[in-house]
Protein backbone atom coordinates (compact mmCIF):
# COMPACT_ATOMS: atom_id res chain seq x y z
CA UNK A 1 0.00 0.00 0.00
CA UNK A 2 1.04 3.42 -0.10
CA UNK A 3 -0.55 5.76 2.72
CA UNK A 4 2.60 7.94 3.73
CA UNK A 5 4.82 9.58 1.58
CA UNK A 6 7.79 12.52 1.65
CA UNK A 7 6.72 15.02 -1.02
CA UNK A 8 8.98 18.58 -0.98
CA UNK A 9 8.65 21.81 -3.03
CA UNK A 10 11.84 20.41 -5.39
CA UNK A 11 10.54 17.03 -5.73
CA UNK A 12 6.89 18.03 -6.58
CA UNK A 13 8.36 20.36 -9.10
CA UNK A 14 10.68 18.07 -10.90
CA UNK A 15 8.44 17.54 -14.19
CA UNK A 16 7.66 21.25 -14.24
CA UNK A 17 11.35 22.25 -14.12
CA UNK A 18 12.16 19.63 -17.10
CA UNK A 19 9.50 21.22 -19.44
CA UNK A 20 9.08 24.36 -18.58
CA UNK A 21 10.91 27.66 -17.87
CA UNK A 22 12.30 29.73 -15.08
CA UNK A 23 9.17 32.28 -15.14
CA UNK A 24 6.53 29.24 -14.95
CA UNK A 25 8.20 27.98 -12.15
CA UNK A 26 8.35 31.10 -9.80
CA UNK A 27 4.98 32.12 -10.63
CA UNK A 28 3.93 28.37 -9.49
CA UNK A 29 6.06 29.04 -6.46
CA UNK A 30 4.94 32.33 -5.32
CA UNK A 31 1.23 31.60 -6.23
CA UNK A 32 0.09 28.07 -5.62
CA UNK A 33 2.31 26.59 -3.43
CA UNK A 34 1.39 28.49 -0.73
CA UNK A 35 -1.99 27.13 -1.38
CA UNK A 36 -0.96 23.32 -0.99
CA UNK A 37 0.82 21.69 2.30
CA UNK A 38 3.97 21.55 1.10
CA UNK A 39 6.57 20.89 2.38
CA UNK A 40 5.55 17.16 3.59
CA UNK A 41 8.26 15.63 5.16
CA UNK A 42 5.85 12.99 6.26
CA UNK A 43 1.86 12.76 5.70
CA UNK A 44 -0.96 9.82 5.88
CA UNK A 45 -3.15 9.67 3.10
CA UNK A 46 -5.69 10.19 5.84
CA UNK A 47 -5.32 13.33 6.23
CA UNK A 48 -5.87 14.34 2.89
CA UNK A 49 -3.22 16.62 2.18
CA UNK A 50 -3.16 18.96 -0.65
CA UNK A 51 0.09 18.38 -3.06
CA UNK A 52 0.74 19.23 -6.52
CA UNK A 53 -0.53 16.48 -9.64
CA UNK A 54 0.46 16.32 -13.60
CA UNK A 55 -2.90 15.43 -15.02
CA UNK A 56 -3.14 14.34 -18.49
CA UNK A 57 -5.12 17.27 -19.02
CA UNK A 58 -1.88 19.43 -18.15
CA UNK A 59 1.05 17.31 -18.34
CA UNK A 60 3.65 19.98 -17.53
CA UNK A 61 1.74 21.96 -14.95
CA UNK A 62 0.96 20.64 -12.16
CA UNK A 63 -2.33 21.57 -10.40
CA UNK A 64 -3.54 21.75 -6.69
CA UNK A 65 -5.21 18.09 -5.46
CA UNK A 66 -6.36 16.97 -2.24
CA UNK A 67 -5.31 13.12 -1.53
CA UNK A 68 -7.95 10.64 -1.92
CA UNK A 69 -10.34 10.26 -4.97
CA UNK A 70 -13.65 11.88 -4.88
CA UNK A 71 -15.40 9.95 -8.09
CA UNK A 72 -17.83 12.99 -9.86
CA UNK A 73 -20.70 10.95 -8.72
CA UNK A 74 -20.85 11.15 -5.38
CA UNK A 75 -23.93 12.99 -4.40
CA UNK A 76 -23.18 14.55 -0.94
CA UNK A 77 -20.68 15.23 1.71
CA UNK A 78 -21.93 12.45 3.89
CA UNK A 79 -21.00 10.01 1.23
CA UNK A 80 -17.71 11.71 0.54
CA UNK A 81 -16.71 11.00 4.28
CA UNK A 82 -17.87 7.72 4.11
CA UNK A 83 -15.79 6.72 0.87
CA UNK A 84 -12.48 9.17 0.75
CA UNK A 85 -10.29 6.78 3.18
CA UNK A 86 -11.17 4.20 0.83
CA UNK A 87 -10.00 5.71 -2.17
CA UNK A 88 -6.48 6.70 -0.90
CA UNK A 89 -4.94 4.29 -2.96
CA UNK A 90 -6.38 2.28 -6.17
CA UNK A 91 -5.17 -1.61 -6.99
CA UNK A 92 -3.77 -1.47 -10.61
CA UNK A 93 -4.82 -5.05 -11.93
CA UNK A 94 -8.80 -3.64 -11.04
CA UNK A 95 -8.73 0.21 -12.42
CA UNK A 96 -10.66 -0.39 -15.20
CA UNK A 97 -13.18 -2.14 -13.38
CA UNK A 98 -14.09 -0.64 -9.86
CA UNK A 99 -17.00 2.27 -9.65
CA UNK A 100 -15.01 4.51 -8.14
CA UNK A 101 -12.00 4.43 -10.78
CA UNK A 102 -13.25 3.07 -14.06
CA UNK A 103 -13.61 6.66 -15.01
CA UNK A 104 -10.64 8.11 -13.82
CA UNK A 105 -8.71 4.89 -15.32
CA UNK A 106 -9.70 5.50 -19.13
CA UNK A 107 -10.18 9.34 -19.03
CA UNK A 108 -8.18 11.01 -16.27
CA UNK A 109 -4.50 9.49 -15.19
CA UNK A 110 -2.17 11.83 -12.96
CA UNK A 111 1.57 11.75 -12.41
CA UNK A 112 2.34 12.80 -8.42
CA UNK A 113 5.82 13.46 -7.61
CA UNK A 114 7.78 12.67 -4.39
CA UNK A 115 10.69 12.15 -2.79
CA UNK A 116 9.89 8.47 -1.72
CA UNK A 117 7.51 6.59 0.77
CA UNK A 118 7.19 5.21 3.81
CA UNK A 119 6.08 1.62 4.69
CA UNK A 120 5.35 -0.69 8.11
CA UNK A 121 7.17 -3.63 8.91
CA UNK A 122 5.48 -6.05 11.48
CA UNK A 123 8.35 -8.20 13.48
CA UNK A 124 6.66 -9.83 16.85
CA UNK A 125 3.98 -8.12 17.28
CA UNK A 126 5.45 -4.37 16.82
CA UNK A 127 5.49 -2.57 13.75
CA UNK A 128 8.62 -0.98 12.20
CA UNK A 129 8.21 2.24 10.09
CA UNK A 130 10.78 2.07 6.89
CA UNK A 131 11.77 4.97 4.45
CA UNK A 132 11.69 4.23 0.46
CA UNK A 133 13.44 6.26 -2.17
CA UNK A 134 15.33 5.88 -5.32
CA UNK A 135 19.05 5.32 -4.82
CA UNK A 136 20.23 8.04 -7.58
CA UNK A 137 18.51 10.58 -4.94
CA UNK A 138 15.78 11.47 -7.75
CA UNK A 139 12.40 12.39 -7.04
CA UNK A 140 9.96 8.82 -7.92
CA UNK A 141 6.79 9.43 -10.58
CA UNK A 142 3.86 7.88 -9.08
CA UNK A 143 1.19 7.08 -11.26
CA UNK A 144 -2.15 8.14 -10.05
CA UNK A 145 -6.11 9.18 -11.61
CA UNK A 146 -7.76 12.12 -10.63
CA UNK A 147 -10.97 13.04 -10.31
CA UNK A 148 -12.99 16.82 -10.06
CA UNK A 149 -15.61 16.76 -8.10
CA UNK A 150 -18.05 19.78 -7.96
CA UNK A 151 -19.52 20.24 -3.94
CA UNK A 152 -23.24 20.35 -4.51
CA UNK A 153 -23.35 23.07 -1.32
CA UNK A 154 -21.40 25.13 -2.24
CA UNK A 155 -20.95 25.20 -6.00
CA UNK A 156 -16.70 24.78 -5.79
CA UNK A 157 -14.84 22.01 -7.52
CA UNK A 158 -12.02 20.03 -6.12
CA UNK A 159 -9.38 18.33 -7.54
CA UNK A 160 -8.59 14.88 -5.27
CA UNK A 161 -6.41 12.12 -6.67
CA UNK A 162 -5.55 8.48 -5.87
CA UNK A 163 -2.14 6.45 -6.06
CA UNK A 164 -2.22 3.91 -7.71
CA UNK A 165 -0.66 0.43 -6.46
CA UNK A 166 0.97 -2.56 -7.83
CA UNK A 167 2.19 -5.94 -6.74
CA UNK A 168 5.39 -5.71 -4.49
CA UNK A 169 9.12 -6.27 -5.93
CA UNK A 170 11.40 -8.43 -3.41
CA UNK A 171 12.39 -5.31 -1.37
CA UNK A 172 8.51 -4.90 -0.33
CA UNK A 173 8.19 -8.46 -0.08
CA UNK A 174 10.48 -8.37 2.83
CA UNK A 175 9.39 -5.55 4.74
CA UNK A 176 5.44 -4.86 3.90
CA UNK A 177 4.51 -8.32 5.39
CA UNK A 178 1.69 -6.96 7.43
CA UNK A 179 -0.47 -10.40 8.24
CA UNK A 180 -4.13 -9.11 7.28
CA UNK A 181 -2.65 -8.38 3.97
CA UNK A 182 -3.23 -10.11 0.89
CA UNK A 183 0.54 -10.00 -0.35
CA UNK A 184 2.67 -7.12 -0.65
CA UNK A 185 2.35 -3.97 -2.48
CA UNK A 186 4.01 -0.94 -3.08
CA UNK A 187 3.16 2.26 -5.40
CA UNK A 188 3.54 2.01 -9.32
CA UNK A 189 6.72 4.02 -9.51
CA UNK A 190 6.93 5.35 -13.13
CA UNK A 191 10.51 4.83 -14.81
CA UNK A 192 11.36 8.17 -16.20
CA UNK A 193 11.67 7.36 -19.50
CA UNK A 194 8.12 5.94 -19.24
CA UNK A 195 6.16 8.52 -17.02
CA UNK A 196 4.60 10.25 -20.62
CA UNK A 197 2.91 6.77 -21.09
CA UNK A 198 0.41 7.08 -18.41
CA UNK A 199 -0.49 10.29 -19.51
CA UNK A 200 -1.57 9.24 -22.94
CA UNK A 201 -5.34 9.35 -24.07
CA UNK A 202 -7.07 6.06 -24.74
CA UNK A 203 -8.78 6.10 -27.91
CA UNK A 204 -9.20 2.08 -28.31
CA UNK A 205 -8.61 -1.51 -26.64
CA UNK A 206 -5.00 -1.14 -28.11
CA UNK A 207 -4.28 2.27 -25.65
CA UNK A 208 -5.85 0.61 -22.87
CA UNK A 209 -3.34 -2.16 -22.82
CA UNK A 210 -0.61 -0.09 -23.12
CA UNK A 211 -1.58 1.78 -19.95
CA UNK A 212 -1.93 -1.65 -17.91
CA UNK A 213 1.21 -2.91 -19.28
CA UNK A 214 3.05 -0.10 -17.39
CA UNK A 215 1.55 -1.60 -13.96
CA UNK A 216 4.52 -3.30 -13.66
CA UNK A 217 7.03 -3.46 -10.03
CA UNK A 218 9.71 -0.74 -9.74
CA UNK A 219 13.07 -2.82 -9.71
CA UNK A 220 14.60 -3.65 -6.58
CA UNK A 221 18.50 -2.53 -7.42
CA UNK A 222 16.75 1.18 -8.03
CA UNK A 223 15.75 1.65 -4.13
CA UNK A 224 16.83 1.77 -0.98
CA UNK A 225 15.65 1.37 2.43
CA UNK A 226 16.11 2.37 6.35
CA UNK A 227 14.07 2.56 9.18
CA UNK A 228 12.64 5.57 10.65
CA UNK A 229 11.33 7.27 13.74
CA UNK A 230 7.52 6.08 15.11
CA UNK A 231 4.98 7.47 12.05
CA UNK A 232 2.50 7.09 14.73
CA UNK A 233 1.00 7.24 18.47
CA UNK A 234 2.79 9.53 21.00
CA UNK A 235 6.50 8.89 19.66
CA UNK A 236 5.60 10.61 16.76
CA UNK A 237 7.62 13.57 16.15
CA UNK A 238 5.53 15.11 13.24
CA UNK A 239 6.17 16.72 10.10
CA UNK A 240 9.58 17.66 10.18
CA UNK A 241 13.14 17.52 8.01
CA UNK A 242 14.53 14.92 10.24
CA UNK A 243 11.85 12.61 10.22
CA UNK A 244 13.46 11.04 6.85
CA UNK A 245 17.33 9.91 9.65
CA UNK A 246 17.84 6.67 9.86
CA UNK A 247 16.98 5.27 13.70
CA UNK A 248 18.36 1.69 14.47
CA UNK A 249 15.69 -0.63 16.70
CA UNK A 250 17.96 -3.23 18.75
CA UNK A 251 15.23 -5.56 18.63
CA UNK A 252 14.72 -5.82 15.09
CA UNK A 253 15.83 -8.62 13.00
CA UNK A 254 15.34 -7.88 9.42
Amino acid sequence: MCYDIKASLEAQLKRARHYGNEQAIEEIIEKLAPLSDLPLYHVSGFNHPKLFIYPDSSPYEPTLATWGLVPFWVKDKTQLRNLWNKTLNARGETIFEKPSFRNSAKNKRCIIYVDGFYEHHHFRGKTYPFYLSRKDGEPMALAGLWSEWADPETGEFINTFTIVTTKGNAMMTRIHNNPRAAGPRMPLILPDELADKWLEHIEDELDKKTIQELIQSYPEDQLKAHTVSRLRGKEYPGNIREITKEVTYAELEF
